[in-house]
């Protein structure tokens, strides 16, 4: 085979693998996901195929994402004050609590038949977060909003679960 048609089939097996893998990217972003430009427009929505997440839902959501915030921001917090706060238990538990909250968001948002179990763990979590942190507090007022948002959190997450549970 000469090296023209050799080089030919390379340009065309890597030119349609770039056009299917590029086709394949667009197909699979969720609804919600425009080109227009605008940072909102960009975020997903959580209307999905004419079927509306509840309010409860779009609101545990909310307050999953934002404890995963508050617990990465706790674990920066705690290693700069050192001492107890740093303790490897401590911020364990914080990564723990975020990551939970980071998993219970993508089960809601994709209406897993299994996001209730997954919200009634990432409720005992984060209780058990705002617990070790209370432990940990002083007077120091981002683990305390911490603490707070945890807690939240907690609740949300129980009420998911005893929603469908029930």
């Amino acid at each position: 085979m000469s090296d023209q048609n050799t080089m030919g089939r390379r340009s065309f097996l890597s030119s349609g693998a770039s056009l299917v893998a590029a086709g394949a990217s667009f197909m699979i972003l969720p609804n919600g996901y425009a080109s227009s430009g605008s940072e909102s427009d960009r975020q997903p929505s959580l209307v999905q195929e004419g079927h509306h997440m509840h309010k409860e839902m779009q609101q545990c959501i909310q307050l999953c994402r934002d404890c995963h915030a508050m617990c990465i921001q706790t674990i920066a917090h705690c290693l700069k004050l050192g001492g107890r706060h740093a303790a490897p238990e401590h911020i364990r538990l914080l990564m723990d609590c975020a990551q939970m909250c980071t998993t219970t968001v993508d089960y809601m948002l994709r209406e897993s038949t299994f996001h209730d179990r997954i919200c009634r763990l990432c409720s005992e979590l984060c209780t058990q977060c705002g617990k070790d942190c209370a432990q940990q507090t002083g007077d120091d007022q981002m683990v305390k909003q911490c603490i707070e948002l945890c807690r939240t959190c907690a609740e949300s997450c129980e009420r998911m679960a005893s929603k469908v549970a029930a």
